[in-house]
C-alpha cells in the first residue's frame, strides 16, 4: 500500500515579489529578476525556512520523490556539476534518494540547491507536521501543523512576503490507481523464474526521477542486484539484451527518438538516448558493444515486461511514487483478489489443441485441465463446454508467479461415484468396453459416459487368464461383481468369477 500524504492545516507561500507586482493571475511581473541572487535574498528564504522548522519544532527533514535533470532540463540557471550534490551527503550523492533523512543544516542546504536551480529537487517533509516544497521562479511553499506566528514575524521582518494559501502546488496528487506491486519477496521470485524461462534479462532501477542504472540479470546475479539497490528505487524489468549488434543497429528509427541500452566488452551497461542526427554517433558506439536492445521512448509504447517499486526494510512500500502499471502488473493485482475455493464466472474463450480449456474471468484468462472438467470419463472437453459459454468453477490454485490460475468446474458438483457406492457387494450385468493385457473394462451405468471398472485377469473366472480376449470382446455383456469403489483414486474393481459363483450358489439353493 502506498503511503498517502496529510493535508498540513497552515500552509504559506513565501516569495521575495511583493503582492502589488502580480497580475489578475498571481504571475509576477514586477521587475526583479525570477532566479536566486546567491547572496541576502537567497540566505533570507533559508532563514525564513528554519524559522518554521524550528516554531514547528523540527530538527530533521526527509528527502521524498528526489528528481535530478531528465534529458531536457528547462532550468532558468545552467544545472550544477553532479546536480548540486557533490559534497553534500556523508555517503555520497547516493544519498539522495527517497526517505532520505537529514539534520536541518543538510536540508537548508538542499533547499539552497532548489532555489539556485542546479537541478536537484524534491519535497522535504517531517511526517506529517512539517512540509517545504521550492517551486519555479522563487516560489516557496511552507506547510505545517502549527500557525508558526512568530516565524511569520520573522520571514516578513526578513523582506520577504508570506501569504496564506490552501495547498502547496507540489503537494502529491493521488492518482487512484491501486496497481503497485512492492518489489517484495513474491516479485523476486517471480523475476527468478521469467529469467530462468528466459523472458527477461535486463533490469532499470530508477533511483530517482529522471536517472536510471541499468542491470544485466541471470539467476547468479539476481541476489546480488537485488541487494545494492537505492532505497525506494522503482523498478522496471525488460528482455534481455541481443548480440545481433547488426540487427538492433539496422531497427534504429528514422526519424525522431531512440534508446539504447548495451553491455560493453569490460561487461558495464551503458544506455543513451539521442534523436535521427545523433544516430550515427550512437551506432559507433554500439558496434563494439558485446550484446544490446533497443527501447521505446514514447510513452504508450515503452511498456516493460512488469514493474515494482521497492519497499522499505519491514516490507511497507511508502514510497508515493508510481509506475506504469503494465498488462503483468493488472495481472498481478487481480490475482490478489483471487482466493482459493472461491467461485468465480466466466466465458470460455478458447479450447486448445492439447485439451485445456481457457475461461475469461474478468479480463484474465484462467485455465481447466480435462480432469477438472467433470467427474466423469471424457475425451474432449467439448463433450462438457464450448467456447462462448459462461461458467461457473471454483478456484484451485492461484499462482502470481507464473500468472496462472487454475479452476475446477466439477468441484461445484457432487461425485457420482459417490453415489454408487452403495452398490459394493451386488451383482451386475455391464457391457465390456476395453480389452487390455491384465484384464477387461466393464462399464456399470448405462448411460454412454457411465464409470467403468477393471475386471483382473484372475477375477475372470474359468477363461485362461492369456486368451481372455478370445472369450471376451468389446460390447459383449459381462456379469460382474462390483467388489470395491474408491472415489478418491477414481478405481471401482469388479470380479467375473465371483458373480458366477454367487449365481450357482443362488441356483443351488
Amino acid at each position: 500500500m502506498l503511503e498517502d500524504e496529510v493535508v498540513l492545516p497552515y500552509v504559506y507561500r513565501v516569495t521575495k515579489y511583493d503582492p502589488a507586482d502580480r497580475d489578475e493571475d498571481g504571475h509576477y511581473i514586477g521587475p526583479e529578476d525570477t532566479f536566486s541572487d546567491h547572496d541576502q535574498v537567497e540566505a533570507a528564504y533559508l532563514q525564513a525556512v528554519e524559522a518554521f522548522a524550528v516554531s514547528t519544532g523540527i530538527d530533521h527533514l526527509t528527502v521524498r520523490e528526489p528528481q535530478v535533470p531528465s534529458p531536457v532540463h528547462f532550468g532558468v540557471e545552467e544545472p550544477l556539476e553532479g546536480s548540486g550534490l557533490d559534497g553534500l551527503f556523508p555517503t555520497g550523492p547516493s544519498g539522495f534518494h527517497d526517505g532520505a533523512e537529514m539534520p536541518l543544516d543538510i536540508s537548508l542546504e538542499l533547499v539552497r540547491i532548489m532555489l539556485r536551480d542546479g537541478g536537484a529537487w524534491c519535497r522535504l517533509e517531517a511526517g506529517d507536521a512539517f512540509r517545504v516544497h521550492v517551486g519555479w521562479d522563487q516560489y516557496l511553499y511552507i506547510g505545517s501543523s502549527q500557525p508558526c506566528e512568530d516565524a511569520l514575524a520573522r520571514t516578513r521582518a526578513l523582506g520577504l512576503f508570506p501569504e496564506r494559501v490552501d495547498a502547496s502546488p507540489y503537494d502529491v496528487e493521488a492518482d487512484g490507481d491501486d496497481t503497485q506491486r512492492p518489489g517484495d519477496d513474491e516479485f523476486w521470485a517471480g523475476l527468478h523464474w521469467a529469467v530462468a524461462s528466459c523472458r527477461a534479462g535486463i533490469l532499470e532501477e530508477a533511483y530517482v526521477e529522471g536517472a536510471s542504472r541499468w542491470h544485466r540479470l541471470t539467476r547468479d546475479t539476481i541476489d546480488t542486484v537485488r541487494a545494492g539497490l537505492a532505497p525506494r528505487a522503482r523498478l522496471a524489468v525488460w528482455p534481455d539484451l541481443s548480440s545481433d549488434i547488426d540487427a538492433v543497429l539496422g531497427a534504429l528509427p528514422a526519424e525522431g527518438l531512440g534508446e539504447c541500452v548495451w553491455q560493453d566488452e569490460a561487461g558495464r551497461l551503458h544506455s543513451a538516448m539521442a534523436d535521427a542526427d545523433e544516430f550515427p554517433a550512437l551506432a559507433t558506439r554500439i558496434s563494439g558493444a558485446g550484446a544490446a536492445r533497443l527501447l521505446p521512448v514514447s510513452a504508450d509504447e515503452r511498456v516493460p515486461l512488469f514493474t515494482a517499486v521497492m519497499p522499505d526494510h519491514d516490507g511497507v512500500v511508502r514510497a508515493r511514487w508510481r509506475t506504469d502499471a503494465t498488462p503483468s502488473d493488472r495481472n498481478w493485482a487481480f490475482l490478489k483478489t483471487l482466493r482459493r475455493g472461491e467461485v468465480v464466472t466466466g466465458t470460455v474463450s478458447h479450447i486448445a489443441s492439447f485439451g485445456v480449456t481457457f475461461v475469461d474471468i474478468g479480463g484474465f484468462e484462467a485455465l481447466i485441465n480435462i480432469p477438472e472438467l467433470s467427474w466423469r470419463p471424457i475425451n474432449y472437453p467439448s463433450d462438457v463446454v464450448a467456447v462462448g459459454q459462461e461458467i461457473s468453477a471454483e478456484v484451485l490454485d492461484v499462482d502470481p508467479i507464473r500468472e496462472r490460475v487454475s479452476l475446477s468446474l466439477k468441484a461445484l458438483h457432487e461425485d457420482p461415484m459417490r453415489l454408487l457406492t452403495g452398490l459394493i457387494g451386488q451383482t451386475i450385468v455391464g457391457r465390456v468396453t476395453k480389452l487390455v493385457p491384465f484384464g477387461v473394462f466393464v462399464r456399470i451405468e448405462e448411460t454412454e459416459n457411465g464409470f467403468e471398472g477393471l475386471v483382473h485377469n484372475d477375477e475372470l473366472g474359468e477363461m485362461h487368464p492369456d486368451h481372455s480376449q478370445q472369450v471376451v470382446q468389446v460390447g459383449d455383456a459381462l456379469a460382474v461383481k462390483i467388489l470395491d469403489i474408491d472415489p478418491i483414486q477414481r478405481r471401482i474393481t469388479l470380479s467375473h468369477r465371483q458373480a458366477i459363483s454367487a449365481r450357482r450358489g443362488e441356483q443351488g439353493a
